[in-house]
C-alpha cells in the first residue's frame, strides 16, 4: 500500500529539493588542521540529478549550514535554486514553490533530520536515505535502501523518473545503440 502511495506522488513531482549534509553527503563534517572543510560527494548522485534535469524537473538545495564547496558543487551540476544557512526549510520551499506555480503537490523535498521535517510533511512527496532519523524514516513515503552520499539521491531520482514513466528517456544517451 506505502509503495502504491509513493509511486502515485511521484508521478506529480515537478521540483525536487535536496538537505545535503546526510542527504548529499554521508553526514559527516571533515575539517583539515587549518580549519577548510572537506565534503565528498557521489558522483552516481550527481548523475541521477543530471537525469532528473534532462526531462525538465526543477532542482534545488536548502540547506542549513553554508559552504562554498555546496555552492561549487550545485555550480558543477547547473541547479539554480541554492538555499544555504536555512533554518526554516519550509519558509525557503514555500517561496520557491509559489515563484514556480507549482502545487505543494509537485514538490518533493529529501530530507534526513528533525530540520527536515516540516518541508517533508507539506510536499507531495517526502524522501528519506537509509541514515536518516528514525522519526523522518517514518514520515517518509520513499525511504531509500542507500545511505545519504552512497547514492540514496540517484535511487530517488531513478524511482521518481520510473514513476513518470520517463527513466528510459533519461537513460537513452548512456545506452549502447540498438541494432
Amino acid at each position: 500500500m506505502k509503495e502504491k502511495l509513493a509511486q502515485a506522488r511521484a508521478a506529480r513531482i515537478r521540483l525536487i529539493a535536496f538537505d545535503i549534509d546526510g542527504v548529499m553527503t554521508d553526514g559527516g563534517l571533515h575539517y583539515t588542521d587549518d580549519g577548510h572543510e572537506l565534503k565528498t560527494f557521489n558522483v552516481q548522485d550527481g548523475l541521477g540529478l543530471k537525469l532528473l534535469q534532462s526531462v525538465g524537473l526543477e532542482l534545488a538545495i536548502i540547506t542549513g549550514r553554508n559552504s562554498n564547496l555546496v555552492a561549487k558543487r550545485a555550480a558543477d551540476l547547473g541547479i539554480a535554486h541554492v538555499f544555504q544557512g536555512v533554518g526554516d526549510k519550509l519558509t525557503v520551499l514555500d517561496r520557491l514553490r509559489q515563484q514556480l506555480g507549482l502545487a505543494w503537490e509537485a514538490c518533493a523535498f529529501m530530507g534526513d533530520d528533525l530540520i527536515d521535517l516540516r518541508a517533508m510533511a507539506a510536499c507531495g512527496l517526502a524522501i528519506a536515505p537509509a541514515n536518516a532519523r528514525p522519526l523522518v524514516r517514518e514520515q517518509a513515503q520513499l525511504l531509500t535502501s542507500t545511505r545519504g552520499g552512497q547514492g540514496a539521491v540517484r535511487e530517488a531520482a531513478e524511482y521518481i523518473l520510473g514513476a513518470q514513466d520517463k527513466l528510459h528517456d533519461a537513460l537513452r544517451p548512456y545506452l549502447p545503440a540498438q541494432p
